[in-house]
């Protein structure tokens, strides 16, 4: 393998299997414009106006939180202003970048500095808050162009530069050094300044080695926080959810550089230990806050949902491979929504696959309190408060990317519109779709002229039988877990149909478990709930949600019961509404007197024989992510059998 040595010849970065298109260049439509427009009315639109952490951020003067929290918001918001072109959201977002921009110290630190040490006076730096900066920036300028963004990050990153020449990165830092190598790239992709690839190698050198993490996987059972005794911070970070979902990137990311694929590979291979060991039905991992285990009543951190969202984002790009487009789509689908109230005026700093009560308890959680679980404002801790809002937005903008030879790539599917010049045409692609509710796609070119492109459309590996149809053309069937592709002359109002067939299916889950899903949709048991405010102010309070109605069934799946029965209804402006969701599922089931709570929780789905049996029931799935309190990974009875 080509080495992209820093020595000799000027150095280059690997291509990416697929270029990201700049923000805006991708407009979301359907339900997801509503879906945005929702976040835009909630927590995203208003933190600004209310919450210390960033109302009076020290990153715009005020004298609150200095560290992550200001860009974490940021980062959120300005993809979600500049993709409602939302002029409200733009002056917020305008307004941070030119305060920051605007103060940035003569050394060339962007935002606040910590507090001088009492004893020495020392000012210590901590680089981890500027490359959340950074992410929030490089999406500034590729929408509006700033001219200032660039030689300010140089700046930054030169004093970061010098600061890990004597001190080298650590605790958060050390942990996510990919997210500052991404940005190193970033600019190295627009300067050419060869000393970014050094800064890149120097954070590579000092960071955590992710890449024998996951090889040599240690960390295969529920953490066991101890319960007394001093708590070494720097021995727990390598077990924190949040840090692997952003630590499973590293390989990809840095394989740019290196040039060796095998660092891409081990990257997806480090997807499937999670899941081996930790792995969740909707997509994610349990975290909760550090890795703990298989069991559905686990909680999965709102934070690691959505940084986990944008390294399977940042991998598509970077590896081309059609499995992460079903990854993303599972997770954004089901665990995303469900980590947040219906109008984005609250959130879970834990979700659980099972979760049938939401209270201040204890539970069987690795480290977090019993607040963790409630829809809140900020319960247990700020961090996911601040960070939730990129889950949306940076969907929208990885829909669509450009694929090496010139083409354009569905990588992900929602309504959307994407626009790109290609040979000196401006094409437009607009996607109709009602999916993941519903199964049919509809891509309409739009160009001046015609134009020969290739066009690459991503197949789940779950959809046996799609089919795909230009115009009127014959319906030809596709690949599973591939990119089918597309190479052709387009005229204007050209018309490509693609069919993904979304048959209920059943998911083997642990050892008693099963689960259903349609599509990428995890269908799950709403189980109705009863919110009561225990705190805060409304519509930012903080709720528990106790159950009103019976969760402790198990599915009957065998060949003499009825099949899932589907019915569909219209997809309502809030989209994972928990009042009417857009398809429901019938499915024959028994209860379990004898299946209940474990502190607080769902005890795990038990293996069950014909004494355990309650009365005959057809329950009613829902999508995932319209739930407050739900079952979706259920015991399964089959009649004939003692189990």
């Amino acid at each position: 393998m080509k080495s992209n040595s820093l020595s000799g010849h000027q150095p280059i970065l690997a291509p990416r299997a697929f270029e990201p298109l700049p923000l805006g260049a991708i407009t979301p439509g359907g339900w997801l414009r509503d879906q945005l427009r929702v976040q835009a009315a909630g927590l995203t639109g208003t933190l600004d106006e209310f919450w210390p952490s960033v109302a009076n951020s020290r990153w715009i003067g005020g004298d609150n939180d200095g560290w992550e929290r200001g860009p974490y918001w940021l980062d959120g918001l300005i993809p979600l202003a500049i993709l409602l072109q939302d002029e409200r959201l733009l002056g917020k977002a305008r307004r941070w970048v030119d305060y920051i921009l605007n103060h940035q110290h003569e050394d060339g630190w962007l935002g606040p500095k910590s507090d001088p040490n009492v004893e020495t006076g020392e000012v210590v730096l901590d680089p981890w808050p500027q490359f959340v900066l950074f992410k929030a920036l490089t999406q500034w300028q590729e929408a509006t162009g700033n001219e200032r963004v660039i030689p300010a990050m140089l700046a930054a990153c030169h004093r970061i530069a010098e600061l890990l020449d004597g001190r080298p990165l650590r605790s958060w830092g050390r942990m996510r050094w990919a997210d500052l190598v991404l940005s190193a790239h970033w600019l190295y992709d627009r300067t050419a300044e060869v000393w970014l690839l050094e800064l890149a190698a120097v954070a590579h050198q000092q960071g955590y080695d992710w890449q024998s993490h996951f090889a040599d996987f240690q960390y295969t059972n529920k953490t066991e926080w101890p319960k007394s005794g001093p708590i070494v911070h720097e021995m727990w970070l390598p077990l924190h959810g949040v840090n692997n979902a952003m630590g499973v990137k590293s390989g990809a990311v840095w394989s740019r550089q290196s040039g060796d694929t095998a660092n891409a590979r081990e990257a997806i291979q480090a997807i499937e230990t999670l899941d081996r060991y930790h792995g969740q039905v909707h997509g994610a991992f349990s975290c909760d806050e550090h890795l703990a285990g298989r069991d559905p009543a686990q909680g999965a951190e709102t934070c690691m949902v959505t940084e986990y969202l944008f390294t399977l984002e940042q991998m598509l790009a970077i590896t081309g491979e059609a499995s992460l487009g079903d990854r993303i789509e599972r997770i954004a689908y089901n665990a995303l929504p469900a980590a947040m109230t219906k109008d984005m005026t609250g959130r879970q700093y834990d979700q659980q696959a099972n979760q049938v009560l939401c209270s201040v308890a204890p539970r069987d959680w690795t480290s977090n309190d019993p607040y963790s679980n409630l829809f809140s404002l900020e319960g247990h801790f700020g961090c996911c408060t601040a960070n939730l809002h990129q889950g949306w937005p940076k969907l929208v903008a990885s829909l669509w990317m450009r694929s090496l030879d010139g083409g354009l790539v569905a990588a992900v599917y929602a309504p959307s519109s994407v626009t790109a010049e290609i040979d000196g045409v401006a094409v437009t692609i607009e996607e109709a779709t009602e999916y993941p509710f519903r199964g049919h796609i509809q891509f309409t070119v739009r160009a001046a002229r015609p134009t020969a492109f290739p066009l690459r459309l991503r197949i789940p590996a779950w959809a046996a039988s799609a089919t795909v149809r230009v115009n009127d053309g014959a319906e030809r069937e596709a690949v599973p877990g591939k990119f089918h592709l597309l190479d052709r002359v387009w005229s204007d109002g050209d018309v490509v149909s693609l069919r993904l067939p979304l048959e209920a299916r059943v998911e083997r889950r642990s050892e008693h478990a099963v689960s259903v899903l349609r599509g990428p949709l995890v269908m799950a048991l709403k189980v109705d709930g009863e919110f009561r405010q225990v705190s805060g102010e409304i519509p930012y309070a903080d709720w528990e949600v106790h159950p009103t109605t019976p969760w402790n069934y198990a599915l009957q799946l065998d060949a003499s019961c009825p099949a899932f029965s589907i019915q569909e209804s219209a997809i309502s402006s809030t989209p994972f509404t928990d009042q009417t969701p857009p398809v429901t599922l019938s499915a024959g089931a028994v209860q379990l007197p004898g299946w209940g709570l474990t502190n607080d929780s769902a005890a795990p789905p038990p293996e069950i024989a014909l004494k355990d049996l309650g009365s005959d029931a057809i329950i009613t799935l829902v999508p995932y992510g319209s739930t407050y309190l739900r079952i979706s990974e259920f015991p399964c009875f089959s009649i004939g059998s003692d189990a």
